[in-house]
């Protein structure tokens, strides 16, 4: 995975777990890769995950058995995308109404590309 700059790499790791629920590649109640194997696959120091799982844990999306490893927590999926939308207009939608008034673009164009995009 390439790292952003502008974000802190515990949060990006994040994202990308989140990404997985979102997508349903891990689904609620499933058992999702160990501490060790997620550093492994990201490239990241095993404290960068610790971090990272400690963030999706106090935000209710996973949990941990102890012992036993980490899991996707029931409704991780609707809370997950509810604090990514919240996210996207907090963030993202600003960046792109600025975007399309310095570029004159009016929501027809948005909806056209996004049409063509599918």
């Amino acid at each position: 995975m390439e790292f952003r700059e502008n974000q802190a790499i515990y949060l990006q790791i994040a994202e990308a777990v989140c990404d997985n629920i979102l997508s349903g590649k891990w689904k609620e109640g499933d058992k999702i890769p160990s501490i060790r194997e997620i550093a492994v696959d990201f490239e990241v120091n095993p404290n960068t995950v610790v971090r990272t799982y400690a963030y999706l844990q106090e935000r209710g999306i996973i949990y941990n058995q102890r012992g036993i490893g980490y899991f996707v927590a029931e409704s991780a999926r609707k809370h997950t995308g509810t604090l990514k939308k919240e996210e996207f207009i907090q963030e993202e939608l600003p960046r792109v109404f600025r975007t399309m008034d310095l570029l004159a673009m009016d929501f027809s164009d948005l909806q056209r590309i996004y049409e063509t995009r599918k």
